[in-house]
């Protein structure tokens, strides 16, 4: 029985450490997540005005584009405001966006599963899409069910700047203008808020999801300097550079969400271990009271 009280001390003691380790880091995460949704929420103004302005310039380029693209072929029609057109879909491409950190509770399983199932349903070869991994673990989970992984980034930062994936970034943009792939997909945890959040696969390149009819019902008039062609060719990059870090940062904001939910967890789990302990232990106490009383008057009964 002093052994049984031995161990359930060590027991207590180790659980509540464990408690006070899961509840710091719950209130990291927690501090994390406020960084991170702030960070959206400057990005939104940001990619709401960039969306606006590239509308608007793009508005008569398309109806360009829709006329001459009947008469041109794939390598011409990559050289014709490529960001903006659609072309025939030969290769699909991905972007990934998963952590190599743990304790993060289903985040990266979700993703991995949801991606998996994704390109199973949609692809019957590995010709037919390549994939760019943010996260080394999803990328060998993928690789070990035979899905190739063409390009890996490692240990993104917690708080990624735009000059943290601009390499990225431009790497994506070259791949399609250079017709790598012919559109590109990018599939991420969506943070909808603390304790939630959804897998998302959204297309991204083409930028085909301009309403440049809600933008001509808007009277604005810009001055234009040089050309809008020449506008277009520089705004057309960022703005597709915008949207795929714009899914990277809501990406980041839903992993800090789903650490802080994991470390909630498991240090209300340890609280609840500590009390079962606590009257386990109480229960001994008691047991060993009780039988010591039971001795104690069956001696002096036995004085008597």
């Amino acid at each position: 029985m002093a052994a049984s009280l031995i161990d359930i001390k060590k027991r207590i003691k180790s659980t509540q450490k464990t408690s006070q380790i899961t509840n710091a880091m719950h209130m990291v995460s927690a501090s994390k997540l406020a960084r991170a949704e702030q960070k959206v929420r400057k990005y939104q103004i940001y990619a709401n005005k960039i969306r606006e302005i590239v509308t608007h310039i793009a508005g008569q380029q398309l109806s360009i584009i829709e006329e001459k693209g009947q008469n041109l072929n794939r390598e011409q029609l990559i050289d014709f405001h490529d960001l903006l057109i659609e072309r025939k879909v030969e290769r699909t491409g991905y972007l990934i966006i998963s952590t190599d950190k743990g304790l993060a509770g289903s985040y990266n399983s979700s993703i991995f599963k949801s991606t998996r199932l994704m390109i199973q349903q949609d692809h019957e070869s590995t010709e037919e899409y390549t994939i760019i991994s943010i996260g080394e673990t999803l990328a060998h989970d993928l690789q070990k069910h035979d899905i190739p992984v063409e390009h890996i980034v490692p240990d993104l930062s917690d708080q990624p700047s735009f000059e943290d994936v601009r390499g990225l970034v431009s790497l994506i943009i070259e791949y399609y203008r250079n017709g790598k792939f012919d559109e590109l997909y990018v599939c991420y945890n969506h943070h909808i808020n603390a304790i939630s959040s959804e897998f998302r696969a959204e297309k991204m390149l083409p930028l085909s999801d301009l309403d440049t009819d809600e933008t001509k019902q808007r009277a604005v008039e810009y001055a234009f300097e040089p050309t809008k062609e020449d506008i277009l060719e520089v705004l057309l990059p960022q703005y597709a550079e915008s949207l795929i870090y714009g899914a990277i940062i809501d990406a980041k904001a839903s992993e800090h969400a789903s650490r802080m939910t994991a470390m909630k967890s498991a240090t209300d789990n340890a609280q609840d271990l500590i009390k079962r302990l606590s009257l386990e232990q109480n229960r001994i106490r008691q047991g060993a009271i009780t039988q010591e009383l039971t001795e104690i008057v069956s001696d002096v009964s036995a004085l008597e």
